[in-house]
């Protein structure tokens, strides 16, 4: 079997190069089942591995499912064995990115979507495949026993501002925005308030698709599960990430010595900026992505996204031996025939906060982001102006903007006991990001107001 892929010299040589790891519904019947069945020892060692956790942890084998004679579709995956979706992802992704490393691949950046963002630190080295599969049926387990919301996802074809105008006018506590993908967005919720979402979307004329999703994620419904997961994960004690990975839930590279066991619990809590994450690497120079898992969604996206990218996706087609060569080949460059062990310079400076506690120059920025997210002129964001009775930020989206401020000026995650109320306005804000930064910084703590 050829494992070297062309590596003749093309235009592309020195651009960046992005390894996607997908989500949720990045499931293919069949996928890898041609290598499975040959014997591949790449395919079958990463499955045996995951399937001897599964089935101490849940009681399942994923290999037994997913490649057999006739795999089940998606829909009946997602009814019968929902758990075994996840741990199929998940592992797909993993022996997907062997298969390409086998090849010569050496992406400067992993982007993982949601559940693909524990496959994308996994291939990065921050867990071996063993403890990284043991996170996720935590995961699965702390889900089942803490979500009964009867909660799912709605996709939209429509941006952000179209999807967060729908939930303006529904106004229900319980819908909120989970996904900004650019072209497509996912609102999240109970039942009820979906329903009204979706009805809307249609007499708009907005295509609307319930996806297959077991649990409202991205969602402040599943607060319990993430209190409990990060409880649960936090004895897996993270390695040095040897290569770059770039979180769209968080905005930011992830960095040796953050609490990762924190940060993946939060994910069932935080939207997911697939759209912007995109368009940061893109501006930084990445020109080529490749889609490390089952299907070309992610592809899709980057080509709608930035139609001047070179998107493959291996495993989006019959002949996956021809793709994987096809991706290997686009994912190797002489800027990454090693793995990159730091963040490319290219790509840092687009990312890094800025690190000012000056009061007047980040009111003005704190001011400009609320502006734009609540779609508000920026004259109204007064010291004093109160953020929910002035302005209609009820908690969760407060909970939101306050998120994007610790990820905007590199505050990391709140304060143990930091209650949403007590920054019942614009002023309070702005005066939590000063001293946060101050603190930062190394300047002392700023003087409260």
């Amino acid at each position: 079997m050829n494992r070297e892929p062309n590596r003749s010299p093309n235009n592309r040589e020195l651009d960046l190069t992005v390894a996607l790891f997908p989500g949720q519904g990045a499931y293919r019947p069949g996928a890898l089942k041609g290598l499975w069945e040959d014997g591949d020892r790449t395919v079958r060692a990463t499955f045996e591995e995951v399937d001897a956790v599964a089935k101490e942890l849940t009681g399942r084998e994923v290999s037994a499912t997913v490649f057999q004679p006739s795999p089940p579709s998606p829909a009946a995956l997602l009814e019968s064995a929902p758990d075994t979706l996840q741990l199929a992802v998940f592992t797909t992704a993993v022996a997907t990115h062997r298969l390409l490393a086998e090849r010569g691949a050496a992406p400067s950046v992993h982007l993982g979507h949601s559940l693909g963002e524990l496959a994308a630190l996994t291939c990065a080295g921050a867990w071996d495949l063993a403890d990284a599969a043991a996170i996720l049926c935590e995961r699965i387990s702390v889900l089942r026993e803490h979500d009964r919301s009867g909660g799912a996802m709605l996709a939209l074809r429509c941006d952000r501002a179209r999807a967060e105008r729908i939930i303006a006018l529904i106004d229900h506590p319980d819908l909120v925005l989970a996904v900004d993908n650019g072209p497509q967005t996912v609102v999240s919720g109970r039942a009820e308030p979906l329903a009204i979402a979706a009805d809307i979307a249609d007499r708009l004329g907005v295509t609307q698709t319930r996806l297959r999703s077991p649990h409202p994620f991205h969602h402040p419904l599943l607060e319990g599960a993430r209190t409990s997961l990060a409880d649960r994960i936090a004895a897996y004690r993270p390695s040095p990430l040897q290569v770059p990975v770039y979180s769209p839930i968080l905005g930011r590279f992830y960095r040796d010595g953050d609490d990762l066991a924190r940060l993946l619990a939060l994910h069932l809590v935080t939207p997911v900026e697939f759209g912007p994450a995109v368009s940061v690497l893109y501006a930084a120079g990445a020109r080529v992505f490749v889609e490390t898992g089952a299907g070309r969604v992610l592809c899709a996206l980057v080509e709608q996204l930035r139609p001047g990218a070179h998107v493959v996706s291996p495993l989006a087609g019959r002949d996956e031996e021809a793709g994987l060569n096809r991706a290997a080949t686009a994912l190797w460059s002489p800027l990454n025939q090693t793995p990159v062990t730091a963040v490319p310079e290219a790509i840092e400076p687009v990312v890094a906060p800025p690190r000012t506690a000056d009061r007047a120059e980040l009111s003005g920025q704190v001011r400009a982001l609320y502006a734009e997210a609540m779609e508000y002129p920026e004259e109204v964001f007064t010291d004093d102006v109160q953020l929910e009775a002035d302005l209609g930020v009820d908690s969760v989206k407060q909970t939101e903007l306050l998120s994007r401020l610790g990820d905007r000026f590199g505050l990391g995650l709140p304060p143990a006991g930091l209650r949403v109320a007590d920054y019942d306005t614009f002023g309070k804000v702005v005066d939590f990001v000063a001293a946060g930064v101050t603190e930062g910084a190394g300047a002392g703590s700023a003087a409260g107001r």
